[in-house]
């Protein structure tokens, strides 16, 4: 604990008027794109809305224009019959959340980097969009 009250726990909240703390994502996870900061979170809660897909992680990937992109990992269930592209997963996610939030690569994984204890490894994620390099040239 701060001397002015805070506790530093390396989340992103926000306060409601009512005085209640809704956690919105780890800071390590925002991603910051063109300015904007975005939440991982977010993204990833409207890719689990697809009903092909079993896992999402979203991470940021280098971009030469806007700083930072989402870029979304996806692993779809085995039994689900549509096999969606990566470009129907952006078109998916631009009709469900604003332009900018929306992942501008989509990898696909027959299955994300986990813990022991089933929590996916971001870090492992990260080091491979940073290993992808900046994404194509975009100002979509």
């Amino acid at each position: 604990m701060s001397k002015e009250g805070w506790l530093y726990t390396g989340d992103v909240a926000v306060m409601h008027p009512d005085g209640y703390i809704e956690i919105k994502d780890r800071s390590k996870d925002v991603i910051i794109s063109g300015g904007e900061n975005l939440s991982s979170v977010e993204v990833e809660s409207v890719l689990y809305t697809h009903p092909a897909v079993n896992e999402a992680a979203v991470v940021a990937r280098p971009d030469d224009f806007w700083g930072e992109t989402p870029c979304a990992f996806v692993s779809l269930k085995p039994e689900s019959p549509d096999k969606p592209t990566a470009k129907e997963m952006m078109e998916y996610c631009r009709a469900r959340m604003p332009h900018y939030m929306v992942p501008k690569t989509v990898v696909f994984k027959e299955e994300l980097p986990k813990t022991s204890t089933g929590k996916i490894q971001k870090f492992k994620l990260r080091d491979i969009a940073k290993a992808m390099g900046c994404s194509p040239a975009s100002r979509m």
